[in-house]
């Protein structure tokens, strides 16, 4: 909007656009695009108004607190006073300051008008602050300063705006435009009156993934009650992700995360006569088991984080709520985001750790993609900041905003509760220390001085180790990778750490093995679900029921779990192949998940007992495997991921082969209906022998080395003794390569090899490029490596020919 010649005190938000940042700070310039801008398309913001910047100008001039206040700072920046001294006098001069009566009556008059637009009287209102150098693409100033909910007459309202006034000058505020360079008297504030949403569930959420960037998804959190215990960081909230992309396409649902939070507690209106505005009380421990969100509520949202980030153009962090009575969805705040948005995505920065068997502590949310390491130092108050020495592991029950000059000393930063969408969390990451939030118990468990590392390298889940283990960074330029004609595929464990890879220019994903998801997401034995009544153990029957909470049978939850894994690596590469290898456990394996002992054999080779396909039709697990299968379709069918190739492991003959494949149309995965592709671990000697009828039934092979050189020469894969013999370079094993790579290629079927032989051993990648391998599968952090051998090795081979 045009700036008029004399400014008003009062804008209502459908006159403010995007651009009025000077006018009334970036929070209510922003409310004020979305609320004209945004609502013929459907997305609701509560009506509201902002106090002019010039009127906080003005406040200053008219109680004379321009000078004392630059004097005060100047003493700080001396030395003169402390930080604390010289904000809370700042503040005190702030809070004795009177507004004219024009002020208060501009104020009043438009909170009344608010109300009778609302048809409420008292109307309960947010006031919130919003400084004129907020919510800018290089700084969030992400709760820096105040924001007071649920208040109610004019006279406390303009109260509010005077306490939001002097929260211009808090500690954290002051130290957070040091840092940024920002100068203090140059920074005005506007006050946001907007009508309350009384939530029965709020949270924030980001339209990319926080901790690596990904920008194909929305990532939501949410807990019960008013947002102000996500935001300060005081639950541990729900946890869910979307992939974009597929949002609009028809009758397809891409939720790829869902995670239930311990949400202890809830912030609600306070009842009448009460003291305080709000009230925090504790959650029934069905609201603790119960999802805030429903799936269509889930999808909602998203679409209204894609609508919100498309019109602003970049991507965005947004505040939600959905209102007690209406039921009715609302979105309170959009801001843009401020970290992963300015990081060099042509550079990606790989942390990795020394293996080690050091014990693991604490698991919480990651914030930062690093690792840090030292010694812990436990507070639980900033008051004591004093004490915190620079460069140890900061321990405390939650981080929040007060916290940052603290935060800016740490190495790291470990609390017992918060979620990865807190400002305090966003915080973090603008001054890039690694923290993990929501452990539970980490001022219980870690004493101040105990050595420790932090890992939050590998996704979503951050693990504290105890003591210090050494770590080696790499800085990949994703500019200087060679060009393949060899396709370069990765492969792919959990799906917590998947999008960390999202940048790399890969072929897909050549391998994604379904039990490690089983194990890490699930953990459950799937026919111990199937037929709990067989868990003759209560304690374990217990823990099945208590793990399978939410879900509407035991089995929904392993199809369900099972489905948002595979969904998610899926998402990863989309619209890329990605090669799910369907479980390949081992008798043992299976009997170390909950309720495996009631169900599996005692097998005295399980290598080469009752896995891989061979348990697909087995009585045993049949109807195991039909849940696989479930969960597949799901994947497929339902969230959109038709980039999903299925893959059988171990099919020892050609019979075992046609089994599995009417198993599985059986259960509706039908090789050829939908596109779908069935591949075959080509790792047993009958699948080279009689590879021209395996290529009949499947549409190509991966090449399982490791199996595959165990069989060839006769060698237990695990054995200490033999290990210099087991080599897949062995001449033996190359022939039986060269071998089903042209049969099956005769036939029409892809070849590919899944393992770290060609990254490792140069002249092998050579052996398979003059074989006319189609894609070799790495492990992610050897794919620079393996793009510059392939490379090498197709100019060498090359030449050769010529």
């Amino acid at each position: 909007m045009n700036m008029p010649a004399s400014q008003p005190l009062i804008y209502w938000y459908r006159q403010l656009r995007a651009t009025d940042v000077g006018l009334v700070g970036g929070k209510n310039a922003s409310l004020g695009e979305m609320l004209s801008q945004l609502d013929q398309v459907g997305i609701r913001v509560p009506n509201g108004f902002a106090t002019s910047a010039q009127l906080y100008r003005d406040f200053l001039h008219q109680n004379q607190l321009d000078t004392p206040i630059s004097q005060l700072l100047a003493a700080m920046d001396s030395g003169s006073i402390p930080l604390s001294e010289a904000g809370q006098k700042i503040r005190r001069l702030i809070l004795e300051g009177h507004f004219t009566v024009e002020q208060e009556q501009a104020i009043t008059n438009a909170y009344h008008q608010l109300g009778q637009q609302a048809d409420t009287d008292p109307l309960s209102v947010a006031v919130r602050s919003s400084a004129t150098a907020e919510d800018l693409p290089q700084a969030s100033f992400a709760g820096q300063q105040e924001s007071y909910l649920n208040i109610a007459g004019a006279v406390h309202v303009i109260d509010a705006c005077r306490e939001c006034f002097s929260s211009l000058y808090t500690d954290r505020a002051i130290v957070y435009r040091q840092e940024q360079g920002f100068v203090h008297q140059k920074v005005s504030l506007s006050v946001g009156v907007q009508q309350m949403v009384e939530s029965e569930c709020a949270g924030v959420m980001f339209s990319l993934d926080t901790e690596n960037g990904f920008p194909d998804v929305v990532l939501i959190n949410g807990s019960w009650g008013l947002g102000e215990t996500i935001v300060k960081g005081t639950v541990t909230p729900d946890r869910f992700m979307v992939y974009k992309p597929l949002l609009d396409t028809p009758n397809k649902r891409p939720i790829i995360e869902k995670q239930r939070g311990n949400k202890r507690e809830k912030m609600l209106f306070a009842s009448d006569g009460s003291l305080e505005p709000t009230v925090t009380t504790p959650t029934s421990m069905d609201e603790r088991n119960s999802l805030v969100l429903s799936d269509d509520e889930i999808l909602h949202l998203s679409r209204w984080a894609v609508i919100i980030e498309r019109h602003y153009g970049c991507a965005m962090d947004i505040e939600w709520a959905k209102d007690r009575h209406s039921q009715q969805l609302f979105i309170v705040q959009a801001r843009p985001e401020t970290v992963e948005t300015s990081k060099d995505s042509a550079v990606l920065v790989n942390y990795h750790l020394e293996k080690t068997a050091a014990p693991i502590l604490l698991q919480g949310s990651s914030v930062g993609s690093a690792v840090a390491c030292g010694k812990t130092f436990t507070l639980l108050s900033p008051d004591d900041s004093d004490q915190f020495p620079d460069g140890a592991i900061l321990v405390t029950e939650r981080t929040d905003p007060d916290w940052v000059p603290i935060m800016r000393k740490a190495a790291g930063i470990i609390t017992d509760s918060g979620g990865p969408t807190s400002h305090a969390a966003i915080v973090s990451r603008e001054l890039k220390v690694p923290a993990i939030v929501g452990t539970e118990h980490a001022t219980r468990v870690l004493s101040s001085g105990k050595a420790v590392t932090l890992n939050c390298s590998e996704g979503a889940v951050g693990q504290v180790y105890d003591g210090i283990i050494n770590y080696t960074t790499q800085q990949i330029d994703l500019n200087t990778l060679p060009m393949t004609q060899t396709q370069i595929m990765i492969n792919a464990a959990m799906p917590d750490g998947i999008f960390h890879w999202w940048q790399l220019p890969t072929a897909g994903i050549g391998l994604t093995r379904i039990e490690f998801i089983i194990s890490s997401q699930i953990g459950l034995h799937p026919m111990a679900l199937i037929h709990p009544e067989q868990v003759t153990d209560p304690a374990i029957a217990q823990t099945l029921l208590q793990r399978c909470t939410g879900s509407a049978t035991l089995p929904d939850f392993f199809v369900d779990n099972l489905a948002l894994g595979v969904g998610k690596i899926a998402a990863s590469q989309y619209p890329k192949p990605v090669i799910v290898r369907m479980s390949d456990f081992k008798s043992n394996e299976y009997r170390g998940l909950i309720g495996g002992e009631f169900f599996e054999l005692h097998e005295e080779n399980p290598m080469l007992g009752l896995r891989g396909a061979s348990r697909y039709y087995h009585p045993r697990y049949q109807e195991a495997f039909q849940l696989e299968c479930r969960a597949i379709i799901k994947a497929r069918d339902e969230m959109g991921f038709d980039n999903i190739i299925v893959m059988i492991p171990f099919c020892r003959t050609v019979s075992e082969a046609d089994k599995v494949l009417e198993i599985m149309a059986l259960a509706g995965l039908k090789r050829g209906d939908k596109g779908l592709q069935v591949y075959v671990m080509c790792e047993i000697p009958s699948n080279i022998i009689l590879a021209e009828r395996f290529a009949d039934r499947f549409d190509g092979f991966s090449i399982g080395s490791n199996d595959l050189t165990q069989l060839i020469l006769g060698i237990d894969r695990d054995s200490a003794e033999l290990k210099p013999m087991f080599d897949a370079r062995d001449d033996a094993v190359k022939k039986v390569i060269e071998q089903v790579i042209k049969v099956a290629h005769s036939k029409g079927c892809k070849v590919g090899i899944c393992g770290q032989a060609p990254s490792d051993h140069p002249e092998f990648a050579e052996f398979l490029v003059a074989c006319g391998i189609d894609s070799i599968s790495l492990n992610p952090d050897s794919f620079t490596k393996g793009c510059e051998v392939v490379a090498k090795a197709e100019r060498t081979h090359l030449n050769k020919r010529d």
